[in-house]
């Protein structure tokens, strides 16, 4: 569907079709009073900005084989353990994937990913204004025991999700004022913040079965497999060891666009391994058929076995253009010892990125520099004069490097010699009251300079030896702690923690999302994982959320947000990589287009005469 609103100013549009699926209609109780009529728009599809790709008569989309075989088996690698099967409870591990087997109300495809197309709601009726939307639901729209996908189930969902989900989650959606049951199809939201985003959130919303989940807490562990409505169910499983995905074979959305081609494996098995060194090990011996390579080290030194010779295990870097997650060293702001920005801007002066990429990552990586990165909403420069509309109210609580200078991170020969960032660390480090005595960093009262950093994985441990020896140079002492999944979860969302190797989610655009990462009232929940309150910051966020559908405006609160959260000092940013790095073994079918946002393999299938080969060899 190609979505086109129009919106004409002071008058009333009584039945007017803006596109071949787009209506736009009268609010019944607008009247003549009204200082800008508000209409209904009715649609299959919605794009925060622009048009969605896909007209509404597609019948599959440009990345899949509409065609593609299924059955097969697959078989994954997690990491660790698993003891239930709820992956919004808030303790225990739940199994890899678990959240896939519920379909939502609409759903983004893999090369248009700010738009949303039909799923469990076949269409959308929303005020011109976006105070309210209406979602209608699919009459073939079923669980996977036969029951009905009802609006009650909607209601429920949302309802479950805000009372007992995720910590911050009934604050962030508390501009649903109320949801309205009008038919049995028709589920309606009344919004008190009218802004496209925030409406737009809903329409990825998961729906529950109400008649499972009233007997079961949504933040507590669940011993037994959840009812859900997806492409797949859960199959043999066994606590710790392996959990198995069975496709549905009378999957009520199959021949939808959104799924049309897609979930074509008949079963998708995850084998949990603690040590991920055992875990290549198995891939190499043939028991695992896909591995997404996160090390640099194994990347460029690991990849000599016999099945990469004989070509039966295909290896391959893709480069791409995802927005790129904002990997980096968080810092709680909570804690009295990172308060001090001049401490924080010090600490990014040791971090030595270009000697760790040429000795401990084979020069694979990029540095982080924003938080958009591979988007146009990268900071670059000084401010532009827009920008400056937005910043110069707000100048009093802001840093004023925003002002003065553009955000470089500080550069390394590569050599392992920091004696000048040293330098400027150090003059830093006293500008904030820290000294050195007998090759300690103190402060006034003699206390050493000492945290913690917590991280989930070991293979992290060289990274932060590394930068524990510049601290050292400085006085300070570093303390590494790797903890397990379940305790590095518990302490995150608790901010038990002094700093966290962690990062921020990738953001293709100033999103509500967004906000949650990094305003006020986020303050203590999982979303805002360095603590931020600013005043300033909030100010902008508002200011973004209200601009959501102005590309232009959008893209200078985008630049202005960037700016003055890297010259924040939330983190020390790391790196990332903007390539996929995966390897297989030689089974599967692929689609002749890989999508544009995605690395695709979601979209192969096993092909039989090549499984069959392997399997004889």
């Amino acid at each position: 569907m190609k979505l086109i609103i129009s919106m004409l100013a002071m008058s009333l549009v009584t039945s007017a079709a803006f596109a071949d699926n787009t209506v736009v209609k009268a609010d019944p109780k607008a009247t003549e009073a009204s200082a800008e009529a508000v209409t209904v728009i009715e649609a299959t599809s919605i794009a925060l900005r622009g048009k969605p790709v896909y007209s509404s008569d597609v019948t599959h989309f440009n990345y899949v084989n509409p065609d593609a075989p299924k059955g097969g088996e697959v078989i994954e690698w997690a990491r660790g353990t698993f003891d239930n099967f709820n992956a919004y409870s808030q303790r225990g591990d739940a199994a890899r994937d678990i959240s896939d087997i519920n379909d939502s109300l609409m759903e983004s495809s893999a090369d248009d990913i700010s738009a949303y197309y039909p799923l469990i709601a076949e269409k959308i009726s929303y005020n011109s204004d976006y105070s309210a939307i209406t979602f209608h639901l699919n009459k073939k729209a079923v669980f996977h025991d036969g029951e009905r996908i009802k609006p009650s189930d909607v209601k429920f969902s949302f309802e479950k999700l805000s009372s007992e989900g995720l910590p911050g989650l009934k604050a962030y959606y508390s501009y649903v004022e109320k949801i309205e049951l009008l038919d049995d199809y028709r589920v309606k939201f009344h919004l008190s913040t009218k802004d496209k985003g925030r409406m737009i959130d809903l329409v990825g919303f998961t729906v529950f079965p109400e008649h499972f989940w009233k007997d079961h807490k949504l933040n507590e562990p669940l011993k037994i497999p959840p009812l859900g409505s997806g492409p797949y169910k859960v199959g043999d499983y066994k606590f710790g060891k392996y959990v198995s995905y069975d496709r549905v074979k009378d999957y009520w959305a199959k021949d939808l666009p959104i799924r049309k081609g897609a979930a074509n494996i008949g079963t998708i098995r995850f084998d949990y391994y603690l040590d991920e060194t055992v875990a290549f090990e198995a891939f190499k011996a043939g028991h695992i058929d896909k591995w997404s390579e996160n090390t640099a080290k194994r990347w460029a030194t690991g990849y000599d076995f016999p099945a990469i010779a004989s070509g039966q295990v295909i290896k391959k870097t893709t480069p791409h253009s995802i927005p790129l997650r904002a990997s980096g060293l968080i810092f709680n702001l909570k804690k009295p010892l990172f308060a001090d920005i001049r401490v924080r801007k010090a600490m990014t002066q040791l971090l030595d990125f270009e000697w760790m990429n040429k000795n401990l990552f084979y020069d694979q990586y990029i540095r982080v520099n924003s938080l958009f990165m591979n988007t146009k909403y990268v900071a670059t420069g000084l401010p532009s004069e827009a920008e400056l509309a937005l910043l110069e109210p707000l100048k009093d609580q802001l840093p004023a490097s925003v002002f003065t200078e553009p955000f470089e991170l500080p550069k390394t020969n590569g050599s392992g010699n920091i004696r000048s960032n040293l330098r400027q660390a150090l003059r830093l480090f006293k500008e904030a009251g820290w000294t050195v005595k007998n090759q300690k960093l103190v402060d006034a009262q003699g206390k050493q300079f000492e945290f913690e950093i917590m991280l989930v994985s070991a293979g992290y441990e060289k990274v932060a030896l590394a930068f524990g020896k510049n601290l050292k140079r400085a006085g300070i002492k570093l303390n590494v702690r790797t903890v397990d999944s379940s305790q590095y979860m518990a302490r995150y969302s608790a901010h038990d923690f002094d700093m966290i190797a962690g990062g921020y989610r990738e953001y293709s655009y100033p999103s509500s999302g967004f906000s949650q990462a990094f305003e006020s009232k986020s303050v203590n929940s999982s979303y805002n994982p360095a603590n931020l309150t600013n005043d300033a910051v909030d100010s902008l966020l508002e200011h973004m959320e209200s601009v959501q559908d102005d590309e232009e405006k959008l893209l200078v609160v985008g630049h202005a947000l960037d700016r003055v959260l890297m010259h924040t000092y939330l983190m020390i940013p790391t790196w990332n990589l903007s390539s996929f790095r995966m390897a297989h073994w030689d089974k599967f079918g692929k689609p002749e287009t890989t999508p544009l946002y995605d690395e695709g393999d979601s979209f192969w299938w096993v092909d039989e005469k090549k499984a069959a080969t392997l399997k004889s060899n």
